[in-house]
This record gives C-alpha cells, sequence and structure tokens, in this order.
C-alpha cells in the first residue's frame, strides 16, 4: 500500500507562487493566505522584514500533519522599502525612484513539515530600471499592472521591457525562488507525486 503524502498548504494568496511551484510539479492541495500585519519594525531592514513574514505567514496557517509554505517579496532601494503599490501615484512615484538605479528585491521563503520543523531562507536579487521617462511612467501606470506588486512593478508582466538588468534569481523577483523552495521542500521529506 502506497504511503499517503502529507498535503501542501500555500500560505499566500500570490497566483505567481502557486503558478512557480507547478512549473516544478507542485501543486498545493490548498491555499490559505495568512492575513498578518506587514508593517516594518522599527528599524528592521529588509532582509529582516523578508525572513519575518515568510515565518510568520507560514505560522500563521500551519497545522499539523501537513507542509506549509510562506513567502514575502521586499523591494528595497539600500535600507529605504518601498511600498506594495495600491495606486496609480503610488506605481509612479515608485517607477520614478528606481528610475536608472539599482535596486534590491528579497523573497523570504519558510517551510514547516508536518512535525514542526522550519526552514527558512532569504535570495537576493539586484534590478536595475533603465532611465524611465514621463512617457515610460505613463505607459506603465495606464497598464495597470503595477497595482498590488511590491516596488509598484511586476518583472514578469509589461514591465520587463523596463528591466536593463537582473543579477540573481529570477523566480525570487517574480515571488518565489523556485530552486530554493523546492530543495527546502524536499529537505524536510515532501515527496512530489509523479502525476501531479
Amino acid at each position: 500500500m502506497a504511503e499517503t503524502r502529507a498535503p501542501l498548504v500555500l500560505a499566500s494568496a500570490s497566483p505567481r507562487r502557486r503558478q512557480l511551484l507547478e512549473l516544478a510539479g507542485i501543486r498545493p492541495d490548498s491555499v490559505a493566505p495568512a492575513d498578518i500585519d506587514e508593517t516594518p519594525l522599527k528599524n528592521e531592514s529588509p532582509r529582516e522584514l523578508a525572513d519575518r513574514l515568510a515565518r510568520e505567514k507560514a505560522r500563521a496557517v500551519h497545522a499539523p500533519g501537513q507542509f506549509t509554505l510562506g513567502g514575502d517579496t521586499v523591494v528595497a532601494l539600500g535600507r529605504r522599502m518601498l511600498p506594495k503599490a495600491e495606486s496609480d501615484e503610488e506605481v509612479a512615484d515608485c517607477l520614478r525612484l528606481l528610475s536608472g538605479r539599482a535596486h534590491q528585491v528579497l523573497t523570504g521563503i519558510s517551510v514547516i513539515a508536518p512535525d514542526g520543523r522550519q526552514s527558512v531562507r532569504v535570495v537576493t536579487a539586484r534590478v536595475v530600471l533603465k532611465r524611465l521617462t514621463d512617457e515610460d511612467v505613463a505607459r506603465y501606470v495606464a497598464c495597470r499592472d503595477g497595482i498590488g506588486k511590491a516596488g509598484g512593478y511586476a518583472i514578469q508582466g509589461p514591465a520587463a521591457a523596463l528591466i536593463k538588468s537582473i543579477n540573481g534569481s529570477y523566480t525570487a523577483i517574480v515571488g518565489l525562488p523556485l530552486y530554493e523552495a523546492v530543495s527546502m521542500l524536499e529537505g524536510l521529506g515532501y515527496r512530489r507525486d509523479a502525476a501531479r
């Protein structure tokens, strides 16, 4: 008789994280977005924030007997953390700030095993946007792709044409460092079904 595989719960509302997992042949059994306060703590660095939020999101929905994966992405210019843009004005402000400059995208990932063991990593990538004209900014704002995105843009959409270079994991910039996610899951005993 085949051993039953423990279910995997994705503690994220991000469709991108689910799509990335599915690229690796991992289909979460359920999605349970964690409802936590994402406000940075006083003097918290971007790396510390990404780490803490990934841990807290996974813990918030974890239950014994399941694998839980949580993640969070922080966009930073030095120690300054950019918001998850909630309006056209915020998207435009983020783009103007990032124009022609290198910035960091830090994605924290946390996996909790059915027995409670937890593994956490933060993967950092460096992104350089081209020097943006007012027309570039207006065109991107009009496409509405930056709403709800950390730093006001999504690399996998129209913003790809604005990106001069990246150094690091592309999937981490999208929202889930896939190599690390799969390694962490397998390291804690998760088995991918051949048919999934």
